[in-house]
C-alpha cells in the first residue's frame, strides 16, 4: 500500500478511480468510485458511485465519457450511503441501470458481460448483509467496497454486518489469492492494496486477536458494551469511532455467542 495520500487516477488497464470529496475519520480520502473500461471500448461501468455530491457526479459523467465512453452500467459493492448515493445521479441521465445495494439484485458467481468487459460477483458479506466484490480477471483486480480498505479495518455494521459472516469472506478472498485470480486490490477507500494475501491475512489475524480481547474483558468482569469498548479500545475514541467501536464489539458478542448481564445505561 501507499505511504502517500491518495488521490485516485488510473490503477490498471481497465481501472481508474474518481475520487469523492468526502473525506472522514470513517471514508479515509474519500469514497473510491471505480470506472471499469476496456481499452478501445466504449462501455463504462461505474461501480459505486459515491455520495450525492453535485461536483463529483459531474466529474465522473465527464471521465466516463472521455473518448467517447458511455456509462452502460452501474454497479455497487453495498447500500451505504458514501458508496451508493449518487446512484441515480449517473443512472438518470445515461440510462444506465443500476445493480447492488438493494437495486437490482446480484447473484454470487455472477458474470456480468459488456460488450468488451466481464466481471465477476462474489458474495463477500460481512460489513454489511449485501456487501459483494467485483473480480476484473482480465487485470486480477479485486473491488472490494468496504470489506477491504486501503488501510485500517471495515467496521462491522451490527445487526447488519456480521463477523462469522466476515471472516468467511476473507477466507474466500484469501482462496481467490492463492488461485492466482487476484494480485491487487481496489478498496472502497483509501489507496490500492499491493499485497492482498498479506493484508487479508492480516485483517483476520486482527478480528482474531480482538475477539480474544473480549473475551478476556468478560472473563474480567466487564458486563456492558461500554464496559467492552473502553476494555478494549481505549477511552482516547472521538465520538464517530466510539460509534464504529460499539458496532463491532456487538457483533463480536454475537460471534461468540456472549449474552452480557446488562445493556448499557
Amino acid at each position: 500500500m501507499s505511504a502517500t495520500t491518495w488521490t485516485g487516477g488510473p490503477l490498471s488497464e481497465r481501472a481508474t478511480c474518481v475520487l469523492a470529496p468526502n473525506p472522514g475519520v470513517m471514508t479515509l480520502e474519500g469514497t473510491n468510485t471505480w470506472l471499469l473500461r476496456a481499452p478501445g471500448g466504449s462501455d463504462v461501468v461505474v461501480v459505486d458511485p459515491g455520495p450525492a455530491d453535485d461536483g463529483h457526479v459531474s466529474r465522473v459523467l465527464q471521465a466516463a465519457a472521455a473518448d467517447g465512453g458511455r456509462v452502460a452500467l452501474v454497479l455497487l459493492t453495498h447500500h451505504h450511503r458514501d458508496h451508493a448515493g449518487a446512484a441515480e445521479a449517473i443512472a438518470g441521465p445515461t440510462g444506465a441501470p443500476v445493480r447492488g445495494g438493494g437495486h437490482g439484485a446480484l447473484a454470487d458467481g455472477e458474470r456480468v458481460d459488456l460488450a468488451d468487459l466481464s466481471v465477476e460477483v462474489l458474495a463477500t458479506p460481512g460489513h454489511t448483509a449485501d456487501s459483494v466484490s467485483f473480480l476484473l480477471r482480465a487485470d486480477g483486480l479485486l473491488l472490494t467496497g468496504d470489506t477491504v480498505l486501503g488501510r485500517g479495518t471495515s467496521v462491522l455494521a451490527w445487526p447488519d454486518g456480521n463477523l462469522t459472516d466476515y471472516l468467511r469472506s476473507l477466507d474466500r478472498l484469501a482462496a481467490a489469492v492463492r488461485e492466482g485470480l487476484v494480485s491487487r486490490i481496489a478498496p472502497g477507500h483509501g489507496p490500492a492494496v499491493d499485497d492482498p494475501a498479506g493484508v487479508l491475512s492480516g485483517l483476520r489475524q486482527h478480528r482474531l486477536t480482538r475477539l480474544q480481547e473480549i473475551r478476556s474483558a468478560v472473563e474480567g468482569g466487564a458486563d456492558d458494551v461500554d464496559e467492552l469498548v473502553t476494555a478494549v479500545y481505549g477511552t482516547h475514541l472521538g465520538a464517530d469511532r466510539r460509534r464504529a467501536a460499539t458496532m463491532s464489539v456487538r457483533a463480536q458478542l454475537d460471534h461468540l455467542g456472549i449474552v452480557l448481564d446488562r445493556e448499557p445505561g
